[in-house]
């Protein structure tokens, strides 16, 4: 085989202003592609094998709710909820191990399911709800198993049996008193969030059957 003939274009060497210049660059790559932020809140979410999804979350201080710390970490939360486009996610999940979590279900996400699914899992939309040291209430005990995902598992869904009707109780972002008595698919998205409160995740929880366990 005959080979090819490269053409080569000489280059002077670089100048020291040059390659301060070129080093800025990675950097700035390096931090904004590769490196996560260096302490909590974060802007990412902490992923399975992380210590801190295994811990149980303490409880705010009301007198602390409002304060500019506590403030910044449900707004973090918010933000990272929805650019992950899901419909729940506690703080732990972005590296702080307080009792805070954000749920929302919009009406684009309800028209993202099939009109079977939505009636199967009893989906409806509901607004942003902030809910500070939670507890839940089991309103019925019967239960239903339905697939669900997990940002701190990304990339797999599984079927988790939770509770049909539960009660969520706690306070809000401004430390008012709330709670919210639901059913279906919202309760399973409490659930779901209040396990990640106890340091428990989905899998723990699963479906033993694997062929109702799937990767995404």
């Amino acid at each position: 085989m005959k080979p090819k003939l490269r053409h080569w274009q000489y280059q002077a060497p670089a100048t020291r202003s040059h390659s301060s210049e070129i080093k800025q660059r990675i950097r700035q790559y390096l931090k904004r592609k590769v490196m996560k932020s260096s302490s909590p809140p974060y802007q990412h979410v902490c992923q399975v094998g992380d210590p801190g999804l295994r811990s149980k979350a303490s409880p705010v201080d009301p007198v602390e709710i409002c304060s500019p710390q506590v403030q910044k970490v449900i707004r973090t939360l918010i933000k990272v909820m929805r650019k992950l486009d899901c419909n729940g996610l506690s703080v732990p999940q972005i590296g702080v191990p307080l009792q805070v979590t954000a749920l929302e279900f919009t009406e684009c996400m309800l028209h993202e399911n099939p009109l079977n699914a939505r009636e199967i899992k009893g989906l409806a939309p509901f607004p942003l709800k902030i809910f500070v040291n939670p507890s839940v209430r089991i309103l019925d005990s019967r239960t239903a198993a339905f697939v669900e995902g997990c940002e701190s598992i990304s990339g797999f869904s599984v079927c988790v049996p939770r509770y049909h009707s539960v009660e969520i109780s706690g306070l809000k972002e401004r430390g008012e008193s709330v709670s919210w008595q639901t059913s279906g698919w919202p309760a399973c998205i409490i659930q779901h969030e209040m396990d990640h409160l106890n340091g428990v995740l989905y899998i723990d929880k699963m479906d033993s059957n694997p062929l109702n366990n799937f990767g995404e």
